[in-house]
C-alpha cells in the first residue's frame, strides 16, 4: 500500500496512537454513566473519538491521491520547545508562583515562538486569560488554585 499523504499519515498515526493511550489509560479509573459520568468516562471517549480521527486521517492519507505526496516538511523546533517549554514552566510555577504570576509567564514565553512578538498583545492577553481563568475556576468551579506566591498566602493566613 502507497501512502499518498505523509502529512496526513503522520498526523493520522499521531492522533489513532495517542487516542488509544487515553482509551486504555482510561481503564484504570471508573466510568460511570452517562447521567453521572466517572473520572474515566472523558478521558475514554476522548481518546476513542481521537483514534477514530485518526484512522479516518489514515485512510485518507492511504487513499486520497496529493501533489507530489503532500511531503513533511522541516520541523519548527523553536516553537515546538517554547510552547513545550511554556507549558512544563507553568506546571512547575503554579503551586509555587500562583496562577496571578505564572499564567503571563506562559503567555509570554509562548508568545515568543510566533514570527510577530508585541508587547502588548502579550499584556492584554495575559490579563485577560488571568481574568477569565479565574472567574471560571476559582469562583465557578470552586477549584482550589494558588493565586499568588506561598510566601504571600502564607504571609495573609
Amino acid at each position: 500500500m502507497k501512502i499518498k499523504s505523509q502529512r496526513d499519515f503522520a498526523a493520522g498515526l499521531m492522533f489513532l496512537i495517542i487516542g488509544i493511550a487515553f482509551a486504555i489509560g482510561a481503564t484504570n479509573y471508573t466510568y460511570g454513566e452517562s447521567a453521572r459520568p466517572g473520572p474515566g468516562y472523558f478521558p475514554l471517549l476522548l481518546g476513542v473519538i481521537m483514534a477514530l480521527l485518526g484512522a479516518v486521517v489514515l485512510f485518507k492519507a492511504l487513499t486520497i491521491e496529493s501533489d507530489g505526496g503532500d511531503p513533511i516538511g522541516s520541523i519548527a523546533w523553536k516553537p515546538l520547545l517554547l510552547i513545550v517549554g511554556a507549558v512544563a514552566v507553568f506546571g512547575l510555577l503554579l503551586p509555587r508562583l500562583g496562577m496571578v504570576i505564572t499564567i503571563p509567564v506562559l503567555v509570554f514565553v509562548s508568545s515568543l515562538a510566533g514570527d510577530e512578538f508585541h508587547w502588548l498583545d502579550a499584556v492584554i492577553n495575559s490579563v485577560v486569560l488571568t481574568v477569565f481563568s479565574y472567574l471560571v475556576f476559582v469562583l465557578g468551579l470552586g477549584l482550589t488554585i494558588p493565586l499568588w506566591p506561598t510566601m504571600f498566602a502564607a504571609a495573609g493566613a
